[in-house]
């Protein structure tokens, strides 16, 4: 009897343990994940290009006018601002185009298809609201060469620096 009961003993101890090891015990945390997103632009242009100017006929009482294309892409809900540099031939404050003699073609860029607020620096530079995603968004630069300027034969350029502050 006494073996029957040593046995049946060891029966409920191998029993028990292996219940607690097929049950188990357990215990529980939280994994915190995070991450930030930072604003970010980029800006691509697209060129004025005036064509033609005629300071004889078409120019010497009408202007010509250009359009070009600043390319912002932002992370979404980013503002930015954007301004246009003086150009490589500044002179008391106007923009020129220069055709490499030293021959110089007056310009002016604006952010309004009336042609009357100026885009450039500071209090000139021009706003944008908040990107609504991050899909690339464009906008229009109007250019306007004033009429019956007195310039040389050539081919005028000038180079403006735009730049995106976000």
């Amino acid at each position: 009897m006494r073996r029957i009961l040593i046995v049946l003993a060891g029966c409920a101890v191998v029993s028990i343990a292996a219940e607690s090891r097929v049950s188990g015990q357990s215990s529980t945390a939280s994994l915190t994940v995070s991450a930030s997103v930072s604003k970010n632009c980029t800006i691509t242009t697209a060129p004025v290009a005036f064509g033609a100017y005629d300071p004889v006929a078409a120019n010497s009482t009408a202007p010509l006018d250009g359009i070009g294309t600043i390319t912002l892409t932002c992370t979404k809900g980013a503002v930015a601002t954007v301004t246009l540099g003086a150009g490589g031939n500044p002179a008391g404050g106007t923009r020129q185009m220069n055709n490499g003699a030293g021959a110089f073609l007056k310009y002016a860029l604006y952010q309004d298809t009336g042609r009357a607020t100026v885009w450039g620096e500071g209090a000139n530079a021009q706003g944008f609201p908040a990107a609504p995603s991050k899909e690339p968004r464009n906008f229009t630069v109007y250019g306007r060469v004033d009429q019956a300027q007195d310039v040389t034969v050539g081919s005028y350029t000038d180079t403006v620096l735009a730049t995106v502050n976000f």
